[in-house]
């Protein structure tokens, strides 16, 4: 098996068997768009709709690294890291750049993907390549101008906005030049276009054979969604029999993806299967500002003999607070946990504890503790272990042995709560 085959094999997007068993997570760091789509509606703040194009809210690189963190800890089947919006990755290139370098030297281990109309595309090939960005996605929902000029209301290139076959022909020379240039890269390239009756439907084929030629490895023929609020939104849908006969069609010239769940710009979770409460934590981090060392220098441990990571949040007394020093990790000192019995005033006053902290390191947490800590600024991590592995993955930002459902220390099993989570 060639590196190339094992690399697509462990992409969910771009493998079918691997949908089952790899995670992945979209960033939502790309709000800005540069094409306008008749049958696109970028929405920012929606929980209810699964579609491209939406997202319950838009993340800076540095909130998104931290949400990554915490769905590491939580997946650990998490192998993707994708930019898919909720715009194009290109029209927030810094953005988009800084989001991949980030959490590509903290888990060097993950493959990095982006989903882009390909317009802005081509002068950061040579900076994803760097970056260790393995697949790339570009939407070519037609190769003839005429054709291509019907399914958008304008392109904005350098800064100059351009309509009609003109439009048509700046976006198509900067997208089918792509492909090659990724090619020699070794990046993998995946095709997606629109399924649109009565636009698009019977050339399709011929993108995917254009495409082919180019050296694209996997073409994905998507349905139309008809979208409230935009130029197609009375367009009728493909129905089975037209998605069928375009997927064999194109079938005849390049490898068919035929499992696309036409994922969020913020999906997390196996395809198919996204969790469920990412729009909490989505909102959660989106509201963190970002910290200097020196605001945040310590670690926070609940441990108790000072080795392991061994206590529930619930039942820690105390925690013993770490830094950072240019010998090592050192013992700052040992703090007292609030008071029992007050509700979520007792996690609110424990956040107030941890406020110089930037992380919390506890072999087991209930869900409302967490949000709440979490929410203040002080990350969580179940882990168990040595404390200074887990001060290793923190400060050197190195992955962390997250605990595992057989070993969890399980709320209940050695305090007075319910294993309902801590009160």
């Amino acid at each position: 098996m060639t590196k190339e085959t094992n690399t697509i094999a462990a992409h969910p997007c771009f493998d079918k068997e691997a949908k089952h068993s790899h995670a992945r997570v979209h960033l939502p760091v790309a709000p800005s768009c540069n094409i306008q789509c008749n049958y696109c509606n970028r929405q920012f703040d929606c929980v209810n709709e699964s579609r491209p194009g939406v997202t319950s809210t838009v993340l800076k690189p540095f909130q998104a690294f931290e949400y990554f963190r915490a769905l590491h800890d939580k997946l650990d089947n998490l192998s993707v890291v994708g930019i898919a919006g909720p715009g194009d990755p290109f029209a927030n290139a810094e953005e988009t750049l800084e989001t991949m370098e980030r959490i590509k030297s903290a888990y060097p281990d993950k493959l990095f993907c982006v989903s882009t109309n390909g317009l802005n595309l081509f002068p950061h090939i040579d900076k994803l390549a760097q970056v260790g960005v393995s697949h790339v996605t570009i939407t070519i929902n037609a190769i003839d101008p005429a054709i291509t000029a019907s399914v958008y209301k304008w392109v904005r290139f350098n800064k100059k906005v351009y309509r009609g076959i003109e439009g048509a022909k700046v976006l198509l020379e900067q997208q089918l030049k792509c492909i090659p240039a990724l090619k020699e890269k070794g990046i993998i390239v995946k095709i997606n276009s629109v399924i649109m009756p009565g636009i698009n439907d019977e050339h399709i084929v011929e993108v995917a054979r254009v495409c082919a030629d180019l050296g694209a490895d996997v073409f994905n023929c998507i349905p139309m969604i008809a979208t409230k609020g935009t130029e197609f939104e009375n367009l009728k849908q493909p129905d089975s029999k037209m998605v069928f006969k375009t997927r064999m069609q194109v079938s005849e010239h390049i490898e068919l993806m035929s499992h696309c769940s036409r994922c969020r710009a913020d999906a997390a979770g196996l395809l198919g299967k996204d969790l469920k409460d990412t729009h909490v934590m989505l909102k959660e981090f989106a509201k963190r500002e970002p910290f200097t060392e020196q605001e945040r220098p310590y670690v926070a441990v609940a441990t108790r003999e000072g080795l392991l990571v061994n206590m529930h949040l619930g039942e820690a007394k105390s925690f013993y607070i770490y830094r950072q020093s240019p010998k090592g990790f050192q013992f700052v000192e040992e703090r007292a946990a609030p008071p029992t019995g007050t509700g979520d005033n007792r996690w609110l006053d424990m956040a107030k504890l941890m406020k110089d902290c930037r992380a919390l390191l506890v072999s087991g947490v209930g869900e409302n503790p967490k949000v709440i800590i979490n929410s203040c600024g002080t990350r969580i991590i179940e882990m168990t272990g040595l404390i200074d592995e887990g001060l290793d993955g923190i400060y050197n930002h190195k992955p962390i042995r997250s605990i595992a459902k057989q070993d969890a220390f399980r709320c209940g099993s050695n305090c007075k709560g319910n294993a309902q989570g801590c009160a």
